[in-house]
């Protein structure tokens, strides 16, 4: 995966005070080197401003157990969102809530220096999920979730941070694609165009275009998480009147996998959406359909991509 995003990638929990020290010898405000991580780019990020002492005492805290189910390399990856300045000032320049949605939903939350992607709800007062900032800041995610999305998640039996972010941008774009033909999208009309290979032990879950049939290009992005805590207020829009989760909220060690679905397994709805879609020829530029949703003028985009698939 390519780190095509200038704020992205996870820390190391290796930044120890000593390493502030060595960083403020060298006079710059940090370090960073790439690192590939079981053929994945990331980018190890050293920060040298001060931060609270609660924050860098967690750097000593035991690591969580009992996660041996999830591959090496996202046990290993810690968030730069530990520290709770650079969270708030990316939150200061970026949309997570939808325009219209009251904030009381949920709230925006660091995590700390031994929680993982991966990790559960051990320990916690309140139900939350994490997410990634390039749902947000290059994916145009917002909160919250609509039908869709959630249909996916539970379809699929991963957490948001289970489904690689290359796949969530097929998935936004084909939100955009659907609307552009007055599609209602499904989750299951979206997933016919894929397949799926859940890896022991788990790791990040990719979306597998199916080659006769795909209609979207590939996307690449980087990423790190913060904590999204379901607060009273969006008990409703996030869990079911049961209390349980309408998606999978922490990372799951059996992802479901799709392999060639027939025409046969789909519902009258989906088929007519998967039956528009395979009449065009050429595959669609998702990263041109995902930047409609940042568009200042997003219908005579939406209007753009119609011509362009009459002319397909």
């Amino acid at each position: 995966m390519s780190s095509s995003d200038s704020m992205s990638t996870s820390s190391s929990s290796e930044s120890t005070e000593s390493d502030r020290s060595k960083d403020r010898q060298l006079g710059g405000e940090g370090t960073s080197s790439g690192v590939v991580t079981s053929g994945m780019p990331m980018e190890i990020v050293r920060e040298v401003r001060e931060d609270p002492p609660e924050e860098l005492e967690e750097s000593n805290w035991s690591a969580k157990g009992d996660y041996g189910w999830a591959a090496a390399d996202v046990c290993d990856q810690s968030s730069l969102f530990r520290w709770s300045r650079l969270l708030n000032s990316w939150l200061n320049c970026t949309p997570v809530i939808s325009k219209g949605v009251s904030w009381d939903i949920v709230s925006l939350e660091r995590v700390s220096a031994i929680d993982r992607v991966c990790h559960g709800q051990e320990g916690a007062t309140e139900k939350f999920f994490y997410m990634y900032m390039c749902h947000f800041s290059q994916l145009h995610v917002r909160l919250l979730l609509d039908n869709f999305t959630m249909g996916v998640l539970r379809a699929l039996n991963v957490a948001p941070t289970q489904l690689h972010p290359n796949s969530w941008a097929y998935l936004q774009a084909f939100r955009i694609l659907c609307q552009s033909l007055y599609l209602e999208p499904t989750p299951y009309a979206f997933l016919y165009f894929y397949d799926t290979r859940p890896q022991r032990p788990a790791t990040w879950l990719s979306l597998i275009s199916r080659p006769s049939i795909s209609r979207l290009d590939a996307f690449s992005q980087s990423f790190k998480h913060f904590k999204v805590v379901v607060k009273e207020g969006g008990k409703a829009y996030f869990l079911n009147a049961d209390g349980s989760a309408k998606f999978p909220f922490s990372w799951t060690n059996n992802p479901s996998r799709y392999k060639d679905m027939g025409m046969d397994e789909l519902s009258a709805g989906d088929k007519e959406v998967v039956e528009s879609l395979l009449k065009f020829v050429d595959k669609l530029p998702t990263k041109g359909l995902v930047r409609v949703y940042n568009s200042v003028h997003p219908i005579i985009d939406i209007e753009g991509i119609c011509l362009l698939l009459k002319l397909c």
